[in-house]
């Protein structure tokens, strides 16, 4: 239910470098029926590149709940609901199970670094508290908090903790943490410039940025990858490989946003203490979508 190419799709908001505009509930619709209508295998809805941290509480229920209604069952839909407190994780997981949303994805505690047993008892503690499908997130380079193959091994037994999202970028975890929690368990990339090489490895998909704005060439990519397919992984792969680099030019979501805008799915809006994309870094995310086919101009 939970493979192949899944969107950390960006929230739309009305235009400007704001604190509180709102979010566009027009573009949101439009990039809904953009991955349904490209083929993306599920919807990441307000995670990292949601701009989940910028969002009140309130906003993000909303949002999980409008991409639920607007998806209305056509593919899986992931809600994140992660935060560096418990019971606001508890909160925001039981708001993703009201909304009908079918997973949901749990980034590792930011900024106060949990020792590997707090990762475990704050994931233990979710999952005992709300009874829906829970993917592990675990991307150090946000988050300054590791957690390591045998705390995965250990949480892979609570029965609705069914995978993680993997954002090291290092593939030999895919075998590690297989090993430890066995081949049922849902490994996920989180890195799109590794993805192809995580799931010629094993691994069941990506969690994807660059598939907001290639969402097509994503799904054919992890298609092709996780049959083994390498050389046509590979071919797809180059066609998209500047994206996997200049999406990230500046933090995320800043050049998906300005990218998504650059097609005209959504405004110029973003919330600080994010801010559109630098001037002299344009270029370089529009070469890339030109290379990709993303732009028809």
């Amino acid at each position: 239910m939970f493979s192949g190419s899944m969107v950390a799709v960006a929230t739309p908001m009305e235009p400007g470098v704001g604190i509180d505009n709102p979010v566009d509930e027009v573009a949101l619709a439009r990039l809904i029926e953009f991955h349904i209508d490209n083929q993306t295998d599920a919807i990441v809805a307000v995670g990292t590149t949601g701009e989940s941290a910028t969002l009140t509480e309130e906003e993000h229920c909303h949002v999980i709940r409008r991409v639920v209604e607007l998806v209305a069952g056509r593919v899986p839909v992931i809600a994140g609901t992660g935060a560096n407190s418990t019971l606001e994780a508890i909160r925001l997981t039981r708001c993703a199970k009201e909304a009908g949303a079918d997973a949901c994805l749990l980034v590792t505690p930011y900024y106060n670094k949990p020792t590997q047993e707090g990762l475990y008892l704050h994931h233990k503690a979710v999952a005992e508290a709300v009874d829906i499908p829970q993917i592990l997130y675990n991307v150090p380079g946000r988050t300054a908090c590791d957690m390591l193959p045998e705390t995965i091994g250990r949480l892979s037994v609570i029965p609705n903790i069914i995978g993680v999202k993997e954002a090291t970028g290092e593939i030999s975890r895919v075998a590690a943490i297989r090993e430890l929690a066995g081949r049922d368990f849902l490994l996920i990339s989180g890195d799109d410039a590794t993805a192809m090489e995580f799931m010629l490895a094993g691994g069941h998909g990506v969690i994807s940025v660059t598939a907001n704005v290639v969402p097509k060439q994503m799904h054919e990519l992890c298609v092709a990858a996780t049959s083994g397919e390498r050389e046509k992984a590979e071919s797809i792969d180059r066609e998209i490989a500047a994206l996997h680099k200049n999406l990230f030019i500046e933090s995320n979501p800043i050049p998906t946003k300005w990218a998504l805008n650059r097609m005209g799915l959504i405004q110029a809006g973003i919330r600080l203490p994010l801010t559109w994309l630098a001037e002299s870094a344009q270029p370089r995310v529009e070469e890339a979508l030109r290379l990709a086919g993303a732009l028809k101009d």
